[in-house]
């Protein structure tokens, strides 16, 4: 095999004789050099990134000794939080945390089909960095609300 997913954005994998026919999602799913899931896989496939024995894999495909598959997979999107200048209502900050009141309507962080307009955008506009979080669109975040619920948010400015 020429490399894995895990460093690399492609790869090409030689099915060995003893692999036992499966289907395609599965067995790049399980394979030990990839870090995909079996969705990532269809929708690799979906998206035609994925040949075997040079054609575009269709998402049932079963696997056959022999086959060579060919992975190319896209550099994700970027995911940082954009800073804008959204209206606030901070309850309490210190150099360490931030309280806001998030109103009713407002999404708390960007994910998919709301990247702008977002808590976490007005709060990068307002202090320009947060704590690392557990994602880079997800800054400071301690926990969140709903879009449509409002009430108190715990920020954290710090990793501390």
């Amino acid at each position: 095999m020429a490399g894995n997913l895990k460093n690399i954005d492609s790869v090409t994998i030689e099915v060995s004789k003893e692999t036992e026919p499966q289907r395609l999602d599965s067995f790049l799913a399980s394979h030990p050099d990839l870090d995909l899931t079996r969705n990532r896989v269809q929708k690799l496939i979906a998206d035609s990134h994925i040949l075997v024995n040079g054609k575009p894999a269709s998402k049932k495909y079963t696997i056959q000794r022999g086959d060579t598959i060919s992975l190319s997979v896209p550099p994700p999107l970027p995911r940082e939080a954009i800073a804008q200048n959204i209206p606030l209502d901070i309850v309490y900050e210190d150099e360490y945390l931030i309280v806001v009141n998030k109103p009713s309507g407002l999404v708390t962080h960007p994910g998919a089909g709301n990247r702008t307009g977002t808590l976490v955008n007005a709060l990068m506009f307002r202090f320009g960095s947060l704590a690392a979080g557990s994602a880079v669109d997800r800054p400071g975040i301690v926990h969140r609300l709903d879009k449509n619920t409002s009430g108190l948010l715990v920020v954290a400015r710090t990793d501390a």
